[in-house]
């Protein structure tokens, strides 16, 4: 055991903290037996000889002395007799659980990141000139204009008005099902097979393809068009069977 680590020597119990709670916590040892005003004393005394204070083991003891001290309060209170299994104690158990998982978590984090700043400090950028036969590629920059005409670019780009983004394209107007029903009814010849590709090749927009194929299930309905297929995801053929009755 580390110099650093806090142990207890209590009567119920001799060895470090962590596994003082792990045992409370997995209920292999009752809570009212440990003297928490003992812990703290000696927790007090150990931080007392240490070289400089940890604030995080402190502020972390501060936090689970709290919830062993709560989990003691509900054990020493009245409880219902068949409720054997108090929820409130489970809870503070579940607590604790929970509070020693996020330390470990935060402290192999820091760790982890304490050694890839470590490992990244020992990088350094080159720098170096640009080599002579890169350096003799580059095109000599020539400036054709004059300073007033410098100006006058710099005060068009400035003081130009702004531009307005057309919104048009954002949104698509609805295109009704009756105009697909008309379009269709003028576009196909009975007794002619078509496939639904076909017939939304010049469909300009997502919804009049969606209109066009409630428009194909309103004709099928009436009994003016068949519709079949060869197999799942293969093309839908149109045919026309009768003239509309309108």
């Amino acid at each position: 055991m580390s110099a650093d680590t806090f142990a207890v020597e209590l009567d119920v119990f001799s060895g470090p903290f962590e596994v003082l709670l792990n045992m409370i916590a997995r209920r292999k040892l009752d809570i009212t037996e440990v003297a928490l005003s003992q812990v703290t004393d000696e927790f007090l005394a150990f931080v007392a000889e240490q070289d400089r204070t940890d604030l995080e083991h402190i502020s972390e003891f501060l936090v689970v002395a709290a919830t062993l001290l709560e989990m003691k309060t509900l054990r020493l209170l009245p409880r219902d007799e068949v409720a054997e299994e108090d929820l409130e104690l489970l809870e503070a158990r579940d607590l604790l659980f929970a509070k020693l998982l996020q330390y470990r978590a935060y402290k192999e984090v820091a760790a982890d990141m304490a050694a890839r700043l470590a490992q990244e400090s020992l990088r350094y950028g080159r720098d170096a000139a640009l080599e002579p036969t890169l350096r003799n590629i580059l095109p000599e920059v020539q400036l054709t204009l004059t300073v007033q005409e410098l100006a006058i670019l710099a005060a068009q780009a400035i003081y130009a008005p702004p531009q307005e983004v057309p919104l048009a394209h954002l949104h698509d107007p609805l295109v009704p099902v009756s105009s697909q029903v008309a379009l269709l009814r003028n576009r196909l010849v009975l007794g002619d097979p078509i496939s639904f590709t076909q017939l939304c090749r010049d469909a300009g927009n997502l919804q009049t393809v969606v209109s066009r194929f409630l428009a194909i299930l309103e004709l099928l309905r009436d009994g003016e068009v068949t519709v079949s297929q060869a197999g799942p995801l293969s093309p839908l053929n149109i045919v026309k069977v009768k003239e509309s009755d309108d």
